[in-house]
This record gives C-alpha cells, sequence and structure tokens, in this order.
C-alpha cells in the first residue's frame, strides 16, 4: 500500500504539504521572523518588502509571522478535534452496529436529527451560545463531527460482524470486545482513515469559517480565517492582508485532499474514476 502511495504524484504533492504546515505549526517560534503580536501603526498596509516578505496589516503587524503562528491554531484544532470525533463515531457506531436493536435505532434516530440541520450553520448556533473561544470552537466541532464517524463504522461493521472469521472467534469464546477491538476494527480501518483525513481538511475549513464570522479564535491570537476577515473592508487597497491567509488554508486543505484521494484509490480501486 505504502509503495502504491508514493508512486501517486498526487499523495506525495499533498503528505509534502502536510508535512510541511506540521513542521512550520511545531517550530513556528523559531521560524517566524516577528513576534505577531508586535505592532507599528506608523506602518500598517505596507505592502510585500524585503524585510515583511507578505507584508503588514493595518496595525503594522508582520503577516508572515501572523500567518505562521496561524498554522499552530488550524492544526491544533483540526487534531484535536478529529480525534475526538473518531473516537466517539467508533465507540457508538461499534455499538449501534455489532449488537444493533433498541441502541442502533436510538443512535440512527439521533443522527438523523443532526444531520437535518447542516453542519455549520450548527456549529454557527453553538458557538452562539457557547461564546467564541478555541476550546468552545472544538467543542462545537466535535458535537458535529462524530457523526459521520458513526455513520460509517457502522455501516461497516454490519458488512464485517458475519463474516467467517468473526463467527469463528465468536465460536471459540472471544468477547463482544475483544471481537470488535481485535477482528472487525483492524478490518474497516482503511475506509475510516479516508474520512479521517478528509475530516481534517473539513475542520480547517469549518474553523476558519467561524474565525472569519467572529465566533472561533479571537485577536490577538493569529487565525487565518480571523486574518480573512480584518484583510476583507481592506481588500482593494490591500489585499495581501486577505490573500496569504488565503493561500495558507487554501494548500492545507488541498494537501489533505490529495492524500484522502490517494488512499481512497489504494484502498478500494473500485471508486478510482477512470
Amino acid at each position: 500500500m505504502l509503495k502504491q502511495l508514493i508512486r501517486n504524484r498526487l499523495v506525495v504533492v499533498g503528505l509534502i504539504i502536510i508535512t510541511m504546515f506540521i513542521f512550520t505549526a511545531l517550530f513556528a517560534p523559531l521560524l517566524a521572523p516577528y513576534n505577531p503580536l508586535e505592532q507599528h501603526l506608523v506602518e500598517g498596509l505596507r505592502p510585500p518588502a524585503l524585510k515583511h516578505q507578505f507584508g503588514q496589516d493595518k496595525l503594522g503587524r508582520d503577516i508572515l509571522s501572523r500567518v505562521i503562528f496561524g498554522a499552530r491554531v488550524s492544526i491544533w484544532i483540526g487534531l484535536v478535534t478529529v480525534s475526538v470525533s473518531a473516537i466517539i463515531g467508533v465507540i457508538l457506531g461499534s455499538l449501534a452496529g455489532y449488537w444493533g436493536g433498541l441502541v442502533d435505532e436510538l443512535l440512527m434516530r439521533l443522527i438523523d436529527i443532526l444531520l437535518a440541520f447542516p453542519g455549520i450553520l450548527l456549529a454557527i448556533a453553538l458557538m452562539a451560545v457557547l461564546g467564541p473561544s478555541l476550546n468552545n470552537v472544538i467543542l462545537a466541532l466535535c458535537i458535529i463531527g462524530w457523526v459521520g464517524y458513526a455513520r460509517l463504522v457502522r455501516g461497516q461493521i454490519l458488512a464485517v460482524r458475519n463474516f467467517e472469521f468473526v463467527a469463528a472467534a465468536r465460536v471459540l469464546g472471544a468477547s463482544s470486545t475483544r471481537i470488535i477491538i481485535k477482528h472487525i476494527l483492524p478490518n474497516i480501518m482503511g475506509p475510516l482513515m479516508v474520512q479521517i483525513t478528509f475530516g481534517l481538511a473539513g475542520v480547517i475549513v469549518a474553523e476558519a469559517g467561524l474565525s472569519f464570522l467572529g465566533l472561533g479564535t479571537q485577536p490577538p491570537t493569529p487565525s487565518w480565517g480571523t486574518m480573512l476577515n480584518e484583510g476583507r473592508q481592506f481588500l482593494l487597497v490591500a489585499p495581501h492582508l486577505s490573500i496569504f491567509p488565503g493561500i495558507a488554508i487554501m494548500l492545507t486543505v488541498l494537501g489533505f485532499n490529495f492524500v484522502g484521494d490517494g488512499l481512497r484509490d489504494v484502498l478500494d480501486p473500485k471508486s478510482r474514476v477512470r
């Protein structure tokens, strides 16, 4: 599988992009040329130059440094949200798919209720109730994020639970928990990994959207969505305020989508578009 992934050029490009942004997020204090909160009011809205390669915002802060530190917010929210959502979704989806009955019925009706609302609108409503903050963004995205993983795991378990190796483990006296963890989950990790990869891209876009609306990360903390919102009123006179954080969002999402497409092609060749 690794050899097939490496032979896919888009996957390689995606991995390079993801690695670059993760490296940037980890070593932001060393890579940023300036303090992202340092203000120089007399230099506000200056365009890109040799000293400030991405230019400066309305308060004279270095945009390159803010984009670098903004990667920390987006990557952190993406990893935490997807990890928590996937864990909750796997647990609930496993319960519903393996045991079925009343547990399955109640879970699916709850999922239907949550899916009746557009995800971003539900996140906006939750943020309006909880209040704008980094932790509340993660909480709101987790509340709506586990649904997709639960549906996927449930569907995969319904297809796998009647296979011969599962029946053999059951006959040998293995407990339900052992069967799920040792026999079923390893056989559905492929689709789950694809879902997680695409989920990371979706969470980064959702966080940027909430921050753009003023419901996510609050100033002066650097965030790509907040930077887009701050640059919106200066698009005609200083477009660099929005261009560079927008490019950062685009490249990050593109990287995860490239890897997700590659994983899907390798794990499910029938889905490949010819």
